[in-house]
Protein backbone atom coordinates (compact mmCIF):
# COMPACT_ATOMS: atom_id res chain seq x y z
CA UNK A 1 0.00 0.00 0.00
CA UNK A 2 1.25 3.74 -0.90
CA UNK A 3 1.36 6.36 1.58
CA UNK A 4 0.85 10.10 0.44
CA UNK A 5 2.24 12.66 2.29
CA UNK A 6 0.98 15.91 0.99
CA UNK A 7 2.31 19.57 2.31
CA UNK A 8 2.00 23.47 1.11
CA UNK A 9 5.36 23.46 1.62
CA UNK A 10 6.36 20.94 -1.45
CA UNK A 11 4.92 18.65 -3.59
CA UNK A 12 3.48 15.12 -2.25
CA UNK A 13 5.58 12.36 -1.41
CA UNK A 14 4.80 8.84 -2.22
CA UNK A 15 6.26 6.38 0.18
CA UNK A 16 5.13 2.20 0.44
CA UNK A 17 3.68 1.81 4.08
CA UNK A 18 6.34 -0.67 5.18
CA UNK A 19 8.99 2.09 4.68
CA UNK A 20 6.79 4.92 6.23
CA UNK A 21 5.79 2.80 9.20
CA UNK A 22 9.73 2.50 9.85
CA UNK A 23 9.96 6.82 10.12
CA UNK A 24 6.41 7.34 11.46
CA UNK A 25 7.50 5.17 14.08
CA UNK A 26 9.84 7.59 15.38
CA UNK A 27 7.52 10.19 15.83
CA UNK A 28 4.95 8.23 17.83
CA UNK A 29 2.44 8.25 14.47
CA UNK A 30 0.27 5.89 12.82
CA UNK A 31 0.01 5.09 8.82
CA UNK A 32 -3.27 4.94 8.49
CA UNK A 33 -3.70 8.75 8.78
CA UNK A 34 -1.80 11.89 10.87
CA UNK A 35 -0.48 14.71 10.93
CA UNK A 36 2.88 16.30 11.54
CA UNK A 37 2.48 19.99 12.82
CA UNK A 38 4.53 22.77 11.62
CA UNK A 39 5.99 23.10 15.80
CA UNK A 40 6.62 19.40 15.73
CA UNK A 41 9.09 19.44 12.33
CA UNK A 42 12.00 20.69 14.02
CA UNK A 43 12.15 18.09 16.28
CA UNK A 44 10.89 15.64 13.64
CA UNK A 45 13.40 16.30 11.88
CA UNK A 46 16.20 15.81 14.74
CA UNK A 47 14.74 12.21 15.91
CA UNK A 48 15.12 10.77 11.95
CA UNK A 49 18.59 12.74 11.78
CA UNK A 50 19.46 11.00 14.52
CA UNK A 51 18.28 7.37 13.46
CA UNK A 52 19.99 7.80 9.89
CA UNK A 53 23.19 8.12 11.74
CA UNK A 54 22.33 5.25 13.95
CA UNK A 55 21.30 3.00 11.50
CA UNK A 56 24.24 4.18 9.05
CA UNK A 57 26.65 2.98 11.94
CA UNK A 58 24.44 -0.41 12.07
CA UNK A 59 24.52 -0.98 7.83
CA UNK A 60 28.15 0.14 7.75
CA UNK A 61 29.00 -3.15 10.51
CA UNK A 62 26.87 -5.35 8.95
CA UNK A 63 28.43 -4.54 5.22
CA UNK A 64 31.87 -5.62 7.06
CA UNK A 65 30.52 -8.78 8.76
CA UNK A 66 28.61 -10.22 5.36
CA UNK A 67 31.55 -8.78 3.53
CA UNK A 68 34.15 -10.85 6.41
CA UNK A 69 31.71 -13.77 5.64
CA UNK A 70 31.97 -13.60 1.51
CA UNK A 71 36.03 -13.47 2.17
CA UNK A 72 35.49 -17.15 4.10
CA UNK A 73 33.46 -18.76 1.87
CA UNK A 74 35.77 -17.66 -1.02
CA UNK A 75 38.71 -18.96 0.95
CA UNK A 76 37.07 -22.30 1.83
CA UNK A 77 35.93 -22.46 -2.12
CA UNK A 78 39.70 -22.53 -2.65
CA UNK A 79 40.74 -24.77 -0.76
CA UNK A 80 38.20 -26.99 -2.22
CA UNK A 81 39.23 -26.68 -5.51
CA UNK A 82 42.84 -28.60 -4.69
CA UNK A 83 40.30 -32.00 -3.43
CA UNK A 84 39.91 -34.12 -6.19
CA UNK A 85 36.33 -33.06 -6.77
CA UNK A 86 34.79 -32.11 -10.68
CA UNK A 87 35.19 -28.36 -10.68
CA UNK A 88 32.00 -28.56 -12.19
CA UNK A 89 29.90 -30.01 -9.25
CA UNK A 90 31.07 -27.06 -7.44
CA UNK A 91 28.07 -24.57 -7.18
CA UNK A 92 29.31 -20.67 -6.99
CA UNK A 93 27.53 -19.08 -3.86
CA UNK A 94 24.50 -16.62 -5.39
CA UNK A 95 25.34 -13.08 -4.70
CA UNK A 96 22.68 -11.09 -3.03
CA UNK A 97 21.52 -7.42 -4.33
CA UNK A 98 22.36 -5.17 -0.79
CA UNK A 99 19.09 -4.00 0.71
CA UNK A 100 18.69 -0.06 -0.17
CA UNK A 101 19.90 1.57 3.05
CA UNK A 102 17.40 3.32 5.56
CA UNK A 103 19.05 6.57 4.82
CA UNK A 104 18.05 6.03 1.39
CA UNK A 105 14.37 5.84 2.03
CA UNK A 106 14.15 8.34 4.71
CA UNK A 107 16.21 10.93 2.79
CA UNK A 108 12.94 12.05 0.92
CA UNK A 109 11.01 12.61 4.26
CA UNK A 110 13.68 14.63 5.62
CA UNK A 111 13.61 17.02 2.74
CA UNK A 112 10.00 17.73 3.29
CA UNK A 113 10.13 17.68 6.77
CA UNK A 114 13.11 20.52 5.81
CA UNK A 115 10.66 21.87 3.67
CA UNK A 116 7.94 22.26 6.10
CA UNK A 117 9.79 23.64 8.78
CA UNK A 118 11.18 26.48 6.29
CA UNK A 119 7.72 27.17 5.08
CA UNK A 120 6.17 26.97 8.60
CA UNK A 121 3.55 24.18 7.05
CA UNK A 122 1.86 20.85 8.33
CA UNK A 123 2.29 17.72 6.56
CA UNK A 124 -0.67 15.19 6.72
CA UNK A 125 -1.56 12.16 5.26
CA UNK A 126 -4.73 9.33 5.10
CA UNK A 127 -7.03 12.75 4.09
Amino acid sequence: MLITFKSKASGDLLMFEENARQILDLFGKETHQGIITASETSEAIRVLEAEIARRKIEEAREKEEQEAEERRQQEEEEKGKNDDKDPFEQKPSPKREPPVPFSVRAYPFLQLLQAARKKDRAIVWGV
